[in-house]
């Protein structure tokens, strides 16, 4: 008999915000545009697109398309989504490794 699998969606997992910050903080990490977006994706579905969309201002059909992994959106949508969502990126410095 086969094992039933059904796909895993991270949003299922995003219930606090400590939760949706180690999460967004490890998609910047990866450095890979496309995860980021997508990451921040799954942070609006888990706590509503639509809400969302209403209180970012953003139209939903607009966030859904370039919230996912093969969207694209502009920094200000981005910058929106993360004040709505109520987290916010941070700046430091990389440390570069020692010369040997």
């Amino acid at each position: 008999m086969p094992i039933a699998t059904k796909p895993w969606d991270a949003a299922e997992y995003l219930d606090s915000q400590e939760a949706i910050a180690a999460y967004l903080e490890a998609a910047f990490e990866e450095g890979d545009p496309a995860l980021i977006a997508a990451a921040i994706g799954d942070v609006a579905r888990a706590r509503g697109m639509a809400q969302i969309a209403r209180d970012s201002g953003l139209a939903r059909e607009a966030l859904y398309r370039s919230l996912k992994q093969t969207g694209n959106p502009e920094f200000a949508t981005v910058m929106k989504v993360m004040k709505t969502l109520g987290v916010r990126i941070t700046v430091e410095p990389v440390r570069k490794p020692e010369a040997a």
